[in-house]
């Protein structure tokens, strides 16, 4: 029996966006939600308006919607507004400019000094604080965090930006933010409108068979998957009109070649014992 084949249907934008006109899974569940988050990007040019606190109240009421593990709420953030405040996060963090110029600068915190203090308190023990799972707990609720405040930034039309450079000087951050013993800056984050001169592209990911697996891991997809988004990267890279030299893999290789290609951060360990983590 034949099946006369459906009509076909132009793949969604959001999606396309993301995954490339070949790689585009099915558009059937996605909803005004998850079109949003489609179409986050990574706003790096920001328009010198600043954020309200009342834009400020909500993206942290988002954040504290977050999941956390065991109602710990093992994270903090700290909201920076002061112009020479920021611009020596940028410093620590690389020099990047967007740091210095969004008018709002959020600096995520794994933060183990609120339950220590709440504990001694009670006058009760908090020797489990010294192991590395809460500290890893405390890093993955900062994580969830945020992204619930980056996915609230950008419902109210602001821009967002991930800042991992705040580890490449933990101790300055550390001085500068008044950061108590065992409390860690995990990364920054740029808040502020774009700007609309300079507009920030979706960038691509790789296809879903490279990070879904079904029942129990397989790496069989790997291979063609990468190559696949080595095509991808090199089309976004020659429409932003980005002059990168190589493909994805051998850029994301270079940034795990070894101590050297990490920025600072091949001394994270012994950055966080100086900050007062045991990480047993």
């Amino acid at each position: 029996m034949s099946v006369t084949p459906g009509p076909h249907r132009a793949p969604h934008p959001g999606l396309e966006a993301r995954y490339g006109s070949t790689a585009c899974p099915a558009a059937d569940a996605l909803n005004p939600f998850i079109e949003q988050l489609l179409s986050h990007r990574s706003v790096r040019a920001y328009l010198p308006d600043p954020v309200s606190e009342a834009e400020l109240a909500a993206i942290i009421a988002a954040a504290q919607s977050a999941a956390s593990s065991s109602n710990l709420n093992l994270w903090s953030v700290v909201a920076v507004r002061d112009a020479d405040t920021r611009a020596q996060l940028a410093h620590c963090a690389g020099d990047q400019v967007h740091v210095r110029e969004a008018p709002l600068q959020l600096v995520w915190l794994a933060d183990l000094a609120r339950l220590r203090h709440v504990a001694a308190q009670l006058g009760r023990p908090s020797a489990g604080l010294d192991y590395t799972e809460l500290f890893l707990t405390a890093v993955i609720d900062a994580a969830l965090a945020a992204q619930n405040a980056a996915a609230a930034a950008e419902s109210l039309g602001l821009g967002t930006v991930y800042i991992g450079g705040m580890r490449n000087q933990p101790e300055q951050v550390a001085t500068l933010l008044g950061l108590p013993s065992e409390v860690f800056a995990v990364f920054g984050m740029c808040v502020g409108r774009p700007d609309p001169t300079k507009p920030a592209a979706v960038k691509p990911r790789p296809a879903q068979s490279v990070v879904l697996h079904h029942e129990r891991y397989c790496q069989d997809p790997l291979d063609a998957g990468v190559e696949a988004y080595n095509q991808a990267m090199a089309r976004f890279y020659e429409a932003q009109q980005m002059k990168v030299h190589g493909t994805w893999d051998v850029h994301s290789a270079k940034r795990i070649a070894g101590p050297e290609s990490l920025s600072g951060r091949d001394r994270l360990v012994e950055a966080l014992h100086a900050l007062g983590f045991k990480l047993k």
